[in-house]
């Protein structure tokens, strides 16, 4: 496994649509172990291939000590809204409300490339939707609604 490096704000690389994974081999599978490891060492929930530098259709997804691999996700349902704060690695720092729908269903593959179905709610609904998003060049920043001023982003961390 190898740390990578996360492209930040401003790398064009965040804005590009990415390519669908045809090919499920061993450097998928080396591909999917770095993203997980460099996701946790940037104590990051979520990471999509983009930020890496990689234009594939690739998110890892960590739910408290589980960790979901989608391989070309497509949220294929969703329903309700609800706004809250979000922030990306790939913009450190930065914070703002963004609406959400409330639930999601997306499917996908494995590592392996077999088809997978998640549901999510709450964070992991938010988080789907927003490495989703990576793989369409969309960014939070496009969405948010209001950014959070430094004294707002203290108190979040006050709190966690």
């Amino acid at each position: 496994m190898a740390l990578r490096n996360i492209r930040k704000q401003g790398d064009p690389l965040l804005r590009q649509k990415t390519v669908p994974v045809s090919r499920f081999n061993s450097q998928l599978h080396q591909l999917l172990d770095d993203m997980i490891e460099t996701m946790f060492k940037a104590e990051g929930i979520g990471l999509a291939a983009p930020q890496i530098g990689i234009s594939k259709r690739i998110i890892v997804i960590r739910d408290e000590d589980k960790v979901m691999e989608i391989i070309n996700p497509e949220i294929i349902e969703s329903e309700g809204e609800i706004i809250d704060v979000e922030g990306c690695l790939s913009f450190p720092g930065l914070y703002g409300e963004v609406p959400r729908p409330a639930r999601v269903e997306v499917k996908g593959l494995d590592r392996t490339g077999r088809d997978i179905k998640i549901s999510g709610q709450g964070l992991i609904s938010r988080v789907l939707q927003h490495e989703i998003d990576h793989l369409h060049g969309i960014l939070f920043i496009d969405k948010v609604l209001r950014f959070l001023a430094p004294e707002e982003i203290k108190k979040l961390g006050e709190k966690a």
